[in-house]
């Protein structure tokens, strides 16, 4: 898809969220004056047009892929979004609850009676069902698994024994297997009854009759060759797999690196026990950006932007916490120059520059380090060379920008000896920001946590508490 394209179908899912506000807001409207109204008709004007309202919205739902109503739920508040969820058809529910965030999954289900999301998960497949399975009721997950059959529960099962942060947990059990030893008019005969072949299906997979995996064959490869020929001659040998305990964005990386549309999944026996796809890798890619954004800024977990207040504060008051704590310790960092700042009042105007600058030095320097390590490109044998590099160009960047900052203080104040010191501190912070900005991710990672969690929270403190220092400290030593 072309970036017009792309840009086109983004303007056009948001006239559609446009259109479904305003026919929430129409009806809000019309309901408000048939209140206020009086008469003996006024209960059936007011029924006839709610349900003229209602009708219309279900009609533009009913015309929608279920991916844009879940973006259209997402961008609702929680009283308007469970009035659509209403109005769309059930037959749809196990569709939009796959395609919404954890979070709104969670209040849409929360709308839901027992018997809605059994029929809801009726319609899903085992690899859908063991992501749901989590966040629904465990007496509705008892029943479900009791209407399926023998294979689909050891499917499900099978899937929900895998952390969710393991391929296992993400593979898909539909797939096209084929023996190597029939030809390739057999499987074209064979696929045509199939009459419709799973998504994302690239290739077929080719097994024994002990399901051990021998190869896969591409479907490009089935279509321009001699039917003649048999699937050993003309399939691969040595595809890209993966085992279910693997870390699944190691896996998504290797669809990227691979350009791979599916891969198979085997046991330790090379046993063909599941596929992964394209869709499910993008997903996680998604996620995994979300989740390191979320994590950078001190968030415990994704958060509905309609969420109730409380549930917003529970998840945001740690790290704010933290942040007022390392705030009053560079207050107090202040308050021990509290005598230099009164002899010397430009030093109050200038010193929040320093920090500041100390403090988007570190976060572009974290930034890097923490995309590396996500992308398994630093080691123990090039850290000692990226903290020399990080330390050169903040170093550059210090003379550079602390000499300019440094002129200004000079043509400002007229104190050649204030320039200088400003020149100083900003070099040293920004040292200090590179030291942090690599320190911190790596530290995080040592003690098992994500490297990004609350590191942003952590790079300002340290550039502010020690921009303060070392401008202040400068500044006592040589200015006054």
């Amino acid at each position: 898809m072309t970036e017009v394209e792309v840009k086109k179908a983004q303007e056009s899912l948001q006239d559609r969220l446009a259109q479904v506000v305003e026919l929430l807001q129409r009806q809000r409207v019309v309901e408000d004056l048939t209140h206020r109204q009086e008469g003996q008709h006024n209960d059936l004007v007011e029924n006839l047009v709610h349900r003229q309202n209602l009708v219309e919205l279900q009609r533009k739902l009913d015309d929608l892929h279920p991916a844009d109503i879940a973006y259209i739920l997402e961008a609702l508040p929680l009283q308007d979004r469970l009035t659509v969820w209403q109005l769309v058809r059930s037959d749809r529910d196990g569709d939009i609850l796959l395609e919404v965030s954890d979070s709104v999954r969670q209040s849409l289900i929360a709308d839901m009676d027992d018997h809605e999301i059994l029929a809801a998960a009726k319609e899903m497949d085992a690899d859908e069902l063991a992501d749901l399975a989590p966040e629904l009721p465990r007496d509705v997950v008892h029943e479900l698994m009791e209407t399926l059959d023998a294979q689909q529960r050891e499917r499900v099962r099978s899937a929900l024994s895998y952390d969710e942060e393991q391929v296992g947990a993400l593979m898909d059990f539909e797939m096209v297997t084929i023996r190597e030893d029939v030809s390739l008019e057999v499987v074209l005969r064979y696929l045509r009854r199939l009459k419709e072949l799973p998504n994302h299906t690239d290739k077929l997979f080719v097994v024994d009759y002990d399901g051990i995996l021998k190869g896969v064959l591409p479907i490009k490869r089935l279509l321009v060759n001699d039917p003649e020929r048999k699937v050993a001659e003309v399939m691969a040998t040595d595809p890209v797999s993966f085992h279910p305990e693997e870390d699944a964005y190691d896996a998504a990386q290797a669809f990227e690196r691979y350009d791979l549309v599916s891969a198979p999944v085997v046991d330790k026996s090379d046993r063909l026990i599941g596929r992964l796809t394209i869709d499910e890798m993008v997903d996680l890619i998604r996620e995994e950006s979300e989740s390191e954004v979320l994590n950078m800024a001190g968030l415990r977990e994704e958060e509905d932007i309609f969420a109730s207040v409380w549930r917003s504060f529970r998840n945001r008051w740690a790290w704010l916490a933290i942040n007022l704590i390392t705030a009053f310790l560079a207050s107090r960092v202040i308050g021990l120059f509290e005598g230099s700042i009164e002899k010397l009042v430009a030093l109050a105007a200038l010193m929040p520059i320093v920090a500041g600058i100390g403090g988007n030095s570190g976060n572009q320097t974290i930034t890097m380090i923490v995309r590396a390590m996500a992308l398994d490109q630093v080691s123990p044998g090039n850290t000692s060379r990226l903290m020399r590099k990080e330390l050169a160009v903040s170093l550059i960047n210090g003379l550079v920008w602390g000499g300019v900052i440094g002129a200004v203080a000079f043509w400002l104040y007229g104190s050649w000896s204030l320039g200088v010191v400003m020149t100083a501190a900003m070099t040293l912070n920004l040292l200090l920001a590179a030291l942090m900005g690599v320190l911190i991710p790596m530290t995080l990672a040592r003690l098992g946590r994500d490297p990004a969690m609350g590191a942003s929270v952590m790079i300002t403190a340290a550039t502010d508490s020690g921009g303060f220092f070392i401008f202040l400290g400068l500044a006592t030593l040589f200015l006054l």
